[in-house]
């Protein structure tokens, strides 16, 4: 399992360490593999102020000045590469519990 976030490194291993978490969270500089699956958007100007009003400052956060942000997603992979599930939604709060996807990758584990 890993992660793919378009935050500097620095900041992805403050997540690892804060969270406890077993995995690594790969960095997607500019969120160019993000766009080449056609999950990237920019935060629409509107929101730029207000998301900097709340301390969050993207540019610093990710080391560049686009504004764009992944559309939250998760990819069931099998070892042959091919996807076999994928949930992602625009939505930041619409995401599948996290048993859902482990039962996706146990059912690959099983076969």
């Amino acid at each position: 399992m890993v992660a793919v976030s378009p935050q500097l490194a620095k900041f992805g291993e403050q997540v690892i360490t804060k969270q406890g978490l077993g995995f690594d969270i790969l960095r997607d500089a500019g969120n160019g593999y993000t766009a080449s699956l056609g999950l990237r958007f920019r935060l629409p100007d509107e929101l730029i102020p207000i998301y900097k009003g709340f301390g969050i400052d993207l540019p610093a956060c990710n080391g560049e000045d686009s504004w764009t942000l992944p559309v939250p997603a998760r990819f069931v992979i099998d070892q042959g590469g091919v996807i076999r599930a994928v949930d992602a939604d625009p939505d930041y709060t619409v995401r599948p519990e996290p048993e859902e996807t482990l039962a996706k990758v146990r059912a690959l584990t099983a076969g």
